[in-house]
C-alpha cells in the first residue's frame, strides 16, 4: 500500500504540518516557536516529525532514541520528549545508507533504494498511529515535514509530508527562507507541483529570516496571494544567534550566539580556544554548545593539523563512523598532531566515537566492518563494537560535581588503567567518555574548563553564575516572540481548531 493511499478511516488531528520550499528553510525553529508560543497560550502541545534523517539524536528518559531537533521541539512545548514525536529516525552511514531507528530501536541498516522502495511506505501505519496517540493526550499537535513536500519523486512512499497531512487531515504552513533568494518563484512551484488532492492541504506561506523594511514585501505577498489563493501568514525576521538543535550542519546552535551576536566579555583575564576535528559523519556537534556558551570560550571546527597549534582543548566528537574518522585523522595529519599533544601534556576530550578512536585498538564487526583497527594509543582502552546499541540517561558526579549525560554507542570499552572519568577514564590531560552532553552541567563544565585552563597555562576563569539551561529557555523564548509578533497567530489558531480551509484553489500543471 502506497503512504498516498493509506488514509482511509483515519481520524483528523488537530494541529497542522510545518513544511518547507527546501530544506533547512527554517522548519525546526518555527515548529518550536509555535510549540513556545502556544504553551504562553496554555495549550497543551506535542511536537512530531513522522520521519527524521539526521545525525544529531538524542535519549528519552525509557531509552528511545530521537533526533534532537524534537527533542529541542519538546521543551519548547514543555513536555517530556518522547519516541512518539519521531517515530522513525535515519542515520546515514554514508553516501547510500542508513541506520532506520522505529520508535527509538535501531531495526537495521538499509540502502535509499531500499528504504524508499517499500520499507517507508510500510511505516506509515505506525507514523500515523504515533501522532494519533499524542493527539489524544494534548490540546494539538505541531508537526514538522522533511525536505521539502515537492519532491514529487518520493511521494508514492512520504509518509512526512502530504503523505502524513492527508492521513490526518492536517492543514500545511509552508516556510521558504528568502535569503536564499526566489523565495515567491519558491511558494509557487512548491504548491503548483503537487497533485490537486494535496494542495488541498497548502493553507498558507510564512516567509523566513527577512532583513529590511517588511512594507517592500507586501506587494508581492498581494500577488502571491492572488496566483495561489492562499495568504502569507508571516514574515519573520532574521534572527542572529538562535540556539537551538537542529537536524544538521554546523550554523545553527549556541556557537551561533557566540560568533554572531553580542555575548559577556571573558569573566577573567584570559580566554581559551577550544578546537573541534570535524570529522566525517560527525553526530551530536552540539555536545560543544554549553563550552561556547561561556563567556572567554571561542569553539571553532577544525581539518588540519595547525589549526590545533594555538588550541587550549581539543575535542575528538561522535561520529556514525569511527574507524572511517579515525582513517581520516590519519589522512589529514591530525592523528599524529593530537598524539603528540597528549604526549606534551595538553589537553584532549574524547567524546564517543572520539573516547573510542583515542583508545589503543577497536574491533568493528558492527559498523565498518574493518575488524580490528589500531587506535591513537593515548588511553588505556580497548573497544568492541556489539550489535546491540547502548541507549541510556546516566548521572554521577565528576570533578566533585554532579554531572547527567546520555549514551548512544554500538562501542564497549574495557578500561584497563587510568582514573576513571564519566564511565571512560583519564590519563594525564586527556579525558575520555562515552556520555554526550557532560558540559551542559553548570557545575561541571566550570571545574572541567579550571583544569584545561590549569593544563594549558592560561589564566581563564568560568563565569560563576552561566546557566546553560537558562540560556536555552531564553532562545526557546526568543523563538516564540517572533512567532507571536510576526505571524498571524489568529490564522493559525483557526487552523489548527478547524484544519484544512474549504475552497482552496487547484494550480495547474499539479503531479500526478
Amino acid at each position: 500500500m502506497s503512504a498516498a493511499r493509506g488514509t482511509a478511516g483515519r481520524q483528523r488531528v488537530k494541529g497542522l504540518l510545518v513544511a518547507g520550499t527546501h530544506s533547512d528553510a527554517g522548519k525546526s525553529v518555527v515548529t518550536a516557536g509555535i510549540c513556545r508560543w502556544l504553551v504562553r497560550q496554555g495549550v497543551r502541545v506535542a511536537p512530531f516529525k513522522g520521519q527524521n534523517m539526521s545525525l544529531n539524536s538524542f535519549v528519552t528518559r525509557d531509552g528511545a532514541e530521537i533526533g534532537r531537533a524534537q527533542a529541542m521541539q519538546a521543551q519548547a512545548a514543555r513536555v517530556e520528549p518522547s519516541a512518539l514525536m519521531n517515530p522513525v529516525l535515519l542515520k546515514p552511514g554514508g553516501d547510500r545508507s542508513s541506520q532506520v531507528i522505529v520508535l527509538g530501536r535501531a531495526v537495521g541498516e538499509l540502502s535509499a533504494r531500499g528504504y524508499h522502495g517499500g520499507r517507508q511506505a510500510e511505516l506509515l501505519d505506525t507514523v500515523a498511529g504515533c501522532l494519533e496517540e499524542l493527539a489524544r493526550t494534548h490540546d494539538a499537535v505541531i508537526c514538522e515535514g522533511a525536505g521539502s513536500p515537492a519532491e514529487i519523486n518520493l511521494r508514492r512512499t512520504d509518509i512526512v509530508n502530504m503523505g502524513i497531512a492527508r492521513a490526518a487531515r492536517l492543514p500545511v504552513v509552508v516556510v521558504g527562507d528568502i535569503d536564499r533568494g526566489g523565495v515567491f518563484a519558491s511558494f509557487f512551484g512548491t504548491t503548483a507541483l503537487l497533485s490537486a488532492d494535496d494542495q488541498r492541504h497548502i493553507a498558507g506561506y510564512l516567509v523566513n529570516k527577512f532583513r529590511g523594511d517588511v512594507t517592500l514585501l507586501e506587494p508581492g505577498l498581494d500577488m502571491l496571494k492572488d496566483l495561489t489563493g492562499r495568504p502569507a501568514l508571516g514574515v519573520l525576521p532574521d534572527a542572529h544567534g538562535l540556539g537551538i538543535d537542529e537536524e544538521d550542519g554546523l550554523r545553527v546552535s549556541l556557537r551561533g550566539a557566540v560568533r554572531e551576536s553580542v555575548v559577556a566579555p571573558p569573566y577573567g583575564p584570559d580566554v581559551l580556544r577550544v578546537a573541534v576535528a570535524a570529522v566525517p559523519l560527525m553526530s551530536n556537534f552540539t555536545d560543544v554548545d554549553a563550552l561556547a556558551a561561556e563567556p572567554g570560550v571561542i569553539v571553532r571546527f577544525v581539518d588540519r593539523p595547525e589549526e590545533l597549534a594555538d588550541a587550549d582543548l581539543v575535542v575528538l566528537p561522535g561520529t556514525r563512523g569511527t574507524v572511517r574518522a579515525l582513517a581520516w585523522l590519519r589522512e589529514r595529519g591530525l592523528a599524529d598532531a593530537i598524539v603528540r599533544r597528549a604526549a606534551e601534556g595538553r589537553p584532549v576530550l574524547g567524546v564517543c566515537g572520539g573516547f573510542q578512536m583515542l583508545g589503543e585498538r577497536i574491533e568493528d564487526d558492527v559498523e565498518s566492518r574493518a575488524g580490528t583497527v589500531p587506535g591513537l594509543g593515548v588511553l588505556p582502552v580497548r573497544v568492541r563494537f556489539a550489535a546491540e546499541k547502548t541507549l541510556a540517561r546516566p548521572a554521577g558526579k565528576a570533578l566533585g560535581e554532579p554531572v547527567e549525560g546520555y549514551e548512544i554507542h554500538h562501542g564497549v570499552a574495557e578500561v584497563t588503567g587510568g582514573d576513571a572519568f564519566l564511565d571512560g577514564c583519564r590519563v594525564g590531560s586527556v579525558w575520555g567518555t562515552h556520555w554526550h552532553g557532560p558540559v551542559e552541567s553548570d557545575g561541571f563544565r566550570r571545574a572541567f574548563l579550571r583544569q584545561v585552563a590549569q593544563a594549558a597555562g592560561r589564566a581563564f576563569v568560568p563565569a560563576p553564575d552561566t546557566s546553560f539551561a537558562a540560556l536555552r529557555e531564553e532562545q526557546l523564548d526568543r523563538l516564540g516572540d517572533l512567532i507571536e509578533e510576526h505571524a498571524d497567530t489568529d490564522a493559525l489558531l483557526r487552523l489548527i481548531e478547524n484544519g484544512v480551509p474549504e475552497g482552496l484553489p487547484f494550480l495547474p500543471p499539479g503531479a500526478p
